[in-house]
């Protein structure tokens, strides 16, 4: 399956997941769609027969309220069957709402408490750089994450050891809680600040996989330079025209009329 069709599976995952579990945060899933989709489609090196493998790359869902999306595209790549998206966010289940990694086959880390992710990211990266391995890491981010200030301290970290093995994907959505980022606490210039701390930053079109892909790609191995940002613009709700740029959708589930909506959009028989 391609990045574009494992794109439009996950948002009917999602759609349904969110649905059947009356969950939060069907915008901010379907706005990383593609970048999950191209990450598990064309750039990470993983297996799902073997989701613990030494030298696998690792990939940090830091902004774990869009958890949804995770399973979803590592259920469609085989790390579990499909059929359990069905539990998501039920009393008991192993598909919490927030990202667990908890009994889940190729998450890393828990991760909802936001701000976090790329520390851990860090981390990661400086350890394979210490002991010569070959794996990179990935972190997705979203936007009003960076609010906190544990990301910034981490991206200095990240750069004063040029862990060129790193790379954080922030989702450029513009919408965080209850209204635009910029009136939250702005955030612009956003790929400057980035520039500033020491990364190599990139900003794409978040939903043309092609240019995701071009961004995502770099060396594998301990090789010393800077980490990379990719600024990833994209749109909260993407793919589902009642949902796009809404902050409504950042809390609430799809009604039964509005999944079958819905789903006609993304999933056209």
């Amino acid at each position: 399956m391609d990045s574009a069709d494992l794109a439009r599976a996950v948002r009917a995952h999602i759609l349904r997941m969110t649905h059947a579990g009356r969950s939060s945060h069907v915008g901010s899933a379907l706005s990383c769609a593609d970048i999950l989709a191209v990450l598990y489609a064309e750039t990470l090196v993983v297996d799902p027969a073997r989701p613990d493998r030494a030298d696998r790359d690792r990939l940090i869902m830091s902004k774990g309220h869009a958890g949804a999306a995770l399973y979803a595209v590592l259920a469609q790549r085989g790390f579990f069957d499909t059929a359990l998206l069905g539990q998501h966010y039920r009393n008991g289940s192993f598909l919490s709402g927030h990202v667990s990694h908890v009994g889940v086959p190729g998450v890393e880390l828990s991760t909802g408490s936001l701000g976090h992710g790329l520390s851990v990211g860090a981390g990661l990266a400086w350890r394979a750089r210490q002991t010569g391995q070959p794996w990179r890491t990935y972190v997705v981010l979203g936007d009003g994450e960076c609010d906190e200030g544990s990301v910034w301290e981490a991206a200095m970290f990240a750069a004063h050891h040029g862990l060129s093995n790193l790379v954080a994907v922030v989702d450029r959505n513009r919408l965080q809680s209850m209204t635009s980022t910029e009136q939250t606490v702005a955030l612009e210039p956003f790929a400057d600040k980035w520039r500033a701390f020491g990364w190599d930053v990139a900003e794409v079109n978040g939903h043309h996989h092609d240019s995701l892909t071009g961004a995502f790609a770099v060396p594998r191995g301990p090789v010393p330079g800077r980490p990379r940002c990719v600024v990833a613009h994209t749109v909260k709700g993407k793919g589902v025209s009642f949902m796009e740029d809404q902050v409504l959708w950042h809390y609430r589930p799809p009604s039964d009329d509005e999944l079958v909506s819905a789903i006609a959009e993304v999933w056209p028989q």
